[in-house]
């Protein structure tokens, strides 16, 4: 509340306009002692803006309660994850350094941006720190809150008992929807991508991909620049959490966007309340049809060879063939350009997202799968020695 407003108001309606922890006989008293504490020097209502400042500033708050209209506020919290170090010119030419850190308590979590020497010594804080805060709050980049931290600490309280490895406030990986930002999913990878590099105006930039799913369906993740090297740490079937995304559309899908104010990290099973499993709802290969896209699984029985040829531009491409057997037929399937290079081998048990159904060899249906298709090698396996009847028990069944 502005002070000038104080003068104008009685102590009951000040005291309703503030958002105070102690009730308002409490505060009566306290605004009585300041009268008598200052001698006569002030009034109730200055009286009681000193209190007021007084309460406030000593004040711990719950994270959820730390909203961007606030001056300053003070929190406690456990480090769920500690960000990299990021150095940036300012304005007048100084350097600076940023560290972004999130924090969590019993009632929610919030992203505290570390700037120059508390950035520099992020390296010192860890995963489970309890870590007491003073900031600033401000709106976020995409819609929250997060705090400009002031003075930071690092508190040994054994006793703040807060899970940092926990799936709330997670949305399932199929729940994801255009447009949301700050999107926490927690899945299991179910392919990755190596970084590719590219060009924009500010310089160059860097992508990987992976694909995550859970009981709800799967989504696309795109980890750009510092993020896309977290790729090599991952691999199919880890269970990562994803963190501070942002989702847009893409070609028909979703895909979920993590930059340098995001995080994608492996997350230790044992230490989740519910076991992440993803189990793809997939189409019988008997009822493929020509021009739709589909969710197939099955058994690997044969891998040809990769190939290249010239495109019409110039530029090279690659594919391979696979085929793919379930409890109803099999189908050919065509691998293009990067997904051509995916390790398979006889017996693999696999499943294929967002595969395109096309035409093929003698009117027949095969599949055609790109950079948008996904494909997850759920356990390898061998059809050597293996009798007809022996191998159709595979298929369908294997991913229920």
């Amino acid at each position: 509340m502005p002070d000038e407003e104080y003068d104008s108001l009685s102590l009951s309606e000040i005291y309703s306009e503030l958002d105070l922890e102690i009730d308002e006989d409490e505060f009566r008293e306290r605004v009585d002692d300041k009268v008598e504490q200052m001698g006569g020097l002030c009034d109730e209502p200055t009286a009681a803006k000193l209190v007021a400042h007084e309460l406030e500033e000593d004040r711990v708050y719950d994270i959820a309660d730390v909203t961007a209209e606030k001056d300053e506020v003070r929190f406690v919290g456990k480090v769920t994850s500690v960000g990299e170090p990021k150095e940036f010119e300012r304005d007048e030419g100084e350097d600076g350094m940023v560290a972004n850190v999130r924090v969590r308590d019993e009632t929610g979590e919030i992203r505290v941006a570390l700037w120059d020497e508390y950035a520099a010594s992020v390296g010192e804080l860890e995963k489970g720190d309890v870590l007491k805060v003073k900031g600033a709050p401000k709106d976020g980049w995409n819609g929250g809150v997060e705090i400009n931290a002031r003075e930071i600490e690092v508190d040994d309280d054994d006793e703040f008992d807060v899970d940092v490895d926990t799936s709330e406030g997670a949305v399932g990986a199929g729940d994801v929807s255009a447009g949301a930002s700050d999107v926490t999913v927690v899945g299991r990878v179910l392919e990755t991508s190596e970084p590719r590099t590219f060009d924009r105006d500010d310089g160059e930039g860097k992508v990987a991909n992976i694909a995550v799913g859970d009981e709800t369906g799967w989504v696309r993740v795109a980890l750009w620049d510092d993020r896309a090297d977290d790729v090599s740490s991952l691999g199919s079937g880890d269970v990562v959490r994803v963190r501070d995304g942002y989702a847009r559309e893409r070609d028909g899908g979703v895909e979920v966007n993590v930059g340098s104010r995001g995080s994608v990290e492996r997350v230790a099973e044992d230490e989740l309340e519910d076991e992440v499993e993803f189990h793809p709802d997939p189409t019988p290969v008997v009822e493929l049809e020509i021009d739709e896209t589909y969710d197939v699984a099955g058994v690997v029985t044969d891998t040809g060879e990769t190939r290249t040829f010239d495109r019409d531009d110039g530029s090279q491409g690659k594919v391979r063939n696979v085929r793919l057997r379930d409890d109803t037929g099999e189908v050919r399937v065509a691998l293009w350009g990067d997904k051509a290079d995916l390790s398979f081998a006889p017996g693999d048990e696999v499943a294929i997202l967002n595969m395109e159904a096309q035409e093929g060899w003698n009117d027949g249906v095969e599949g055609s799968v790109n950079w948008a298709s996904t494909v997850y090698v759920r356990s390898r396996g061998s059809l050597e020695g293996e009798e007809d009847g022996e191998r159709s028990e595979a298929g369908l069944d294997s991913f229920t």
